[in-house]
């Protein structure tokens, strides 16, 4: 069949942001023998235009639109971004009646909710390439796909639940400049090329949304088989990456045997990477160093040992402490986050996480303020409990948590510490 798959993203929050995830369907649909085209709307000023030459040219059987943001996580001045992505579907209904299928991460937060919003056929929450080529064979040979796991339709009210990928050995990595574009706006700057070499989460954080997406159970791509991606990439000139799994340290043994593939492949490259700061040792750090990572972002959220608690965390900040310096010694460069206002959170909690980061000596910070309400998280129970939020409310549309009392002093209170810190941002 013929596929069309569109990244619908267009945002450029705090970088252009290369559609991965849909790389990632694009090189399965393909490898199954179906002719795909990909368009990365990013890459376009006239979106629409765009849609109706792809459309057009190609005369695709199905379309598939990744959903990746569905807003920007602002609580001072939340900007909704679907309905941009509403307009991307209302084109292609303009220009195609072919079956219209969502997915992506953003989907997969608020699977029924976007589904009905957008008022496309399909939705496909989690991990779509099994239950992505399972449709399309379904819907050549006119069967029914109902039953697919984690597959969604308008309206409806019970589903099949989603199945996680147990072996990532079957998943095909997508390629350099085919099955991932490059925007020509960006072929002379720095890109860095997005990158996954595991999926899951099993740490539970209290507010986070990634086991909603992939799955609480980690699960690996074969390190030499990410090392041979990666030098196809390189041999293109493309050696700026950034690993994108959410706790690239972890498992540790398995980033240790990455790093060691890395550094035995002799790829001049240069990586950046997420850590969470727990379980990350000198013989670690030292081997990202050697096998290129330039910086990291390590996103402690909180200097109080008390909101980490709360939110979940298996760390104290001694042990961030630590991290920060161990990475600071072997010359890899620290971006910290802070997250501010969570159930527990004083005036006294924020000072001790503030005065905390800014004893790190970080090289940049981000701070938010105001934490984003996600279903299926123990935040949102709490939100419940607290009557902020209703139960049925599915928080399509973004509602935010902050502890009672701090709504405005926190916000005055961070802008004022980061006025002498030209490296914070909020």
């Amino acid at each position: 069949m013929r596929v069309l798959l569109i990244s619908a993203n267009t945002e450029q929050i705090n970088m252009p942001v290369l559609p991965l995830g849909l790389a990632y369907m694009a090189a399965a649909t393909d490898s199954q023998g179906h002719a795909v085209k990909m368009l990365n709307l990013m890459m376009h000023t006239d979106t629409q235009k765009a849609l109706h030459v792809a459309i057009d040219e190609f005369n695709p059987e199905i379309i598939g639109i990744s959903v990746r943001n569905i807003d920007d996580q602002n609580m001072e001045n939340p900007r909704f971004l679907l309905e941009t992505v509403k307009e991307v579907v209302t084109n292609c209904r303009k220009y195609s009646d072919t079956t219209i299928v969502l997915g992506g991460a953003g989907y997969s937060i608020f699977p029924q909710a976007t589904l009905d919003f957008l008022k496309a056929d399909i939705g496909i929450q989690g991990e779509g390439e099994s239950a992505f080529l399972t449709l399309i064979e379904r819907l050549h040979d006119k069967k029914d796909f109902s039953e697919i796991p984690g597959l969604y339709l308008p309206g409806q009210t019970s589903r099949s639940e989603s199945e996680y990928i147990k072996n990532l050995t079957d998943i095909t990595l997508p390629l350099p400049d085919v099955h991932l574009s490059l925007p020509s706006t960006l072929k002379d700057q720095e890109i860095w090329i997005p990158f996954q070499s595991r999926r899951g989460c099993s740490l539970d954080c209290s507010y986070c949304s990634t086991a909603t997406i992939e799955g609480q159970i980690i699960r690996k791509h074969d390190p030499k088989k990410v090392v041979e991606a990666i030098s196809r990439y390189a041999e293109v000139g493309l050696d700026h990456f950034f690993f994108v799994d959410n706790t690239f340290n972890l498992p540790n043994s398995y980033a240790k045997t990455l790093c060691d593939q890395l550094i035995s492949s002799k790829l001049k490259i240069t990586w950046r990477c997420i850590l969470y700061p727990w379980k990350v040792d000198d013989e670690l750090v030292e081997k990202m160093a050697k096998a290129g990572c330039k910086d990291v972002s390590l996103g402690f959220e909180s200097g109080s040992e008390k909101i980490l608690a709360k939110m979940n965390k298996k760390y104290l900040p001694a042990d961030v402490r630590q991290i920060s310096e161990r990475l600071k010694n072997f010359g890899i460069g620290r971006m910290g986050f802070l997250l501010f206002g969570g159930p527990g959170e004083t005036k006294e909690t924020a000072n001790e996480s503030l005065e905390f980061a800014d004893s790190l000596d970080l090289e940049a910070m981000k701070i938010t303020v105001g934490i984003r309400i996600y279903p299926q998280t123990s935040l949102a129970q709490t939100a419940i409990k607290e009557g902020l939020i209703t139960a049925d409310d599915n928080l399509l549309f973004p509602k935010f948590y902050i502890a009672k009392g701090l709504e405005g002093w926190l916000r005055e209170n961070v802008k004022a510490w980061i006025e002498t810190r030209p490296h914070w941002v909020m």
